[in-house]
This record gives structure tokens, C-alpha cells and sequence, in this order.
């Protein structure tokens, strides 16, 4: 998707120009296929949430304008899950402007507001954002190879336990890369990643 400022158009270019000023952590992505780039920390905590969901397979950030009548609107991403469907997604503090929501559906496409509430509820994003730190590292074949074995053998094994297979790369690092790049499965709703989360062969 071409975003040269000739044919940007103006709210895309002032929604580009905003969040490229900004800057939240985690800096680490996975499954964003352009720039990262966020207009708040509750957009990017969002998308923390979109790199751990099984079901996506790609997101954008600040991908169109949608024209409603209470304006021009930029949505937060746009993401791609594996069924084919494709969502315009916003966070946000409570509720957004539901005329946004009818705009895009007149349009055709689907388009919907995460709060606060939905984004922060439980441990989900407080392991994402502890994944994502190691997002840019890579677990060495020689470790990816040792680790699969052992939950090979064993079937699952908890965090734990694995730690000492691992010879090259820190544990926590080694296993949070394999997580984040789905070879390997944790709960991540339920608690706290801990020396007690268990870990399995990823599996849909």
C-alpha cells in the first residue's frame, strides 16, 4: 500500500504525521506488515493483543480514511484473520462514534471499538507486553530443536522444567520468540507467566 505524502490524503497524512512523533512500548512486533505506528499507548497496547490472537494473521496500522458524518475518521489497524475476514479496529477510552461503525458497513467493510475495559481485562496484555520485549530476538535452531524435543517426549512441560535445555539463548527470551512466532503454546489468560505456565507443541 503506497503512502507517499503526494497521494496521501490530508487525515491520513495528519494521522501519520501524529503517531510517527510517538513513541510506547513495547517497540517489538510481530504480525504488523507496515510501520509500526500509534496515536496513544491504549492503540498500542491493541495491538499487543492483535500479535498474540491465533485467529490474526496480519495488521496495518492507520491503513484508510473512512468518511462519516461526523467526519473523516483514520481507524487504529486494520487486520487480517485466517478465515478471510478483514476488520477496521479503534481504541478506545469507553465508546466510540457508532456512525464510524454504520459508515463502514455501508461501505461494506466491518469496523469495531475495543475500550479500555476489553483491552486491559485479565493477564492478556500484561504477558503480551512481557512476550513482545523479545520480539526482535530469535531462538538459534539448536535451542528450538532441544525444546520441541523435550515437549515431544514429555507432552507438556512447564516453563520450569524447560529451562535448562536451553545452551545459547537466555530461557525466558528463547521461549518467548517461540511463543510469539506460534511453535510453542502457553495459556496466557489465566495468570502471569510463571515458572509454572505450561508450555505445549503449538497446535490450531
Amino acid at each position: 500500500m503506497s503512502h507517499s505524502h503526494i497521494e496521501m490524503p490530508a487525515a491520513l497524512y495528519a494521522a501519520y504525521t501524529d503517531a510517527s512523533t510517538q513513541r510506547f512500548y513495547p517497540r517489538g512486533t510481530v504480525r504488523c506488515s507496515g510501520n509500526p505506528m500509534f496515536r496513544s499507548q491504549l492503540s498500542r497496547d491493541l495491538g499487543c493483543l492483535l500479535d498474540i490472537d491465533r485467529d490474526v494473521v496480519a495488521w496495518l496500522c492507520l491503513p484508510i480514511e473512512l468518511r462519516a458524518e461526523s467526519g473523516t475518521h483514520v481507524p487504529d489497524f486494520m487486520v487480517d484473520y485466517d478465515d478471510g475476514t478483514r476488520m477496521f479496529m479503534d481504541a478506545v477510552e469507553e465508546e466510540g462514534s457508532p456512525d464510524i461503525t454504520a459508515t463502514a458497513a455501508i461501505a461494506g467493510v466491518r469496523h469495531r471499538y475495543m475500550s479500555r475495559q476489553q483491552i486491559e481485562a485479565g493477564f492478556r496484555l500484561q504477558n503480551a507486553r512481557d512476550l513482545l520485549r523479545y520480539a526482535s530476538y530469535r531462538t538459534p535452531l539448536n535451542d528450538r530443536i532441544r525444546l520441541l524435543t523435550a515437549l515431544d517426549e514429555g507432552g507438556s512441560l512447564t516453563i520450569g522444567e524447560c529451562l535448562h535445555v536451553f545452551r545459547e539463548a537466555q530461557p525466558m527470551t528463547a521461549i518467548a520468540w517461540m511463543i510469539l512466532n506460534r511453535m510453542i503454546d502457553a495459556d496466557l489468560d489465566q495468570a502471569m507467566l510463571g515458572p509454572e505456565t505450561v508450555l505445549r507443541r503449538y497446535q490450531r
